[in-house]
C-alpha cells in the first residue's frame, strides 16, 4: 500500500519548469579562429578567443577555433585557412604570424567571406571583406575583437 501511494504521488508531482541553467541555445551565426599549433592558450590568440566567447555570451553566436598543425608556415596554415572558410563561418579570424599571413594571402580569393586578420603588420593594403586589429595591447585587442564580432554575429543572428 505504502509503495502504491508513493508511486502515485510520484507520477503526480509536478515537474520543475525551469531550464537547465547550464543549457544554452546557439543561433546559427558563427565566427572561427585560426590559432597557431598552441591553440587559444596562445599569447597571440587569447585575447582573441576572450573578445570571442564575449561576443557569443552576449549574441548566442557559436564560436570556434582550429590550430594549425605541422610547420608554423603561411603556405602550412593556408591550407587551415582554406578549410575554415569552406566549413560555413560567418567571419574568420586569424591570430599569430602564419595563421594571420596565410589570411593576408588568401583573403582575396574568397570574396563573399568575412575576414578579420590579427596582426602587428600593416602594410597600407586594404580589401573589402578583411578587416586588420593592430591594437598593442592585449586588452585592446580582447575589446576591438569583441565588437568586430558581435556586431557579426547579431547580423548574421538575426
Amino acid at each position: 500500500m505504502l509503495v502504491l501511494a508513493g508511486l502515485v504521488a510520484w507520477s503526480l508531482w509536478p515537474e520543475d519548469e525551469r531550464p537547465d541553467p547550464r543549457s544554452r541555445v546557439y543561433t546559427e551565426a558563427s565566427a572561427c579562429l585560426l590559432t597557431p599549433a598552441q591553440g587559444i592558450t596562445d599569447p597571440s590568440a587569447a585575447p582573441v578567443w576572450a573578445g570571442m566567447r564575449q561576443a557569443s555570451e552576449e549574441t548566442l553566436g557559436k564560436v570556434s577555433f582550429l590550430e594549425v598543425d605541422g610547420p608554423q608556415t603561411a603556405q602550412n596554415a593556408s591550407t587551415f585557412f582554406a578549410t575554415l572558410v569552406s566549413g560555413g563561418c560567418d567571419v574568420v579570424l586569424a591570430a599569430g604570424s602564419a595563421p594571420s599571413a596565410a589570411m593576408l594571402q588568401g583573403a582575396a580569393q574568397f570574396p563573399g567571406a568575412k575576414f578579420i586578420a590579427i596582426t602587428t603588420v600593416d602594410d597600407g593594403k586594404t580589401q573589402a571583406n578583411l578587416v586588420k586589429v593592430t591594437e598593442a595591447t592585449p586588452e585592446r585587442v580582447t575589446s576591438r575583437v569583441h565588437d568586430l564580432v558581435e556586431e557579426v554575429l547579431s547580423a548574421e543572428g538575426d
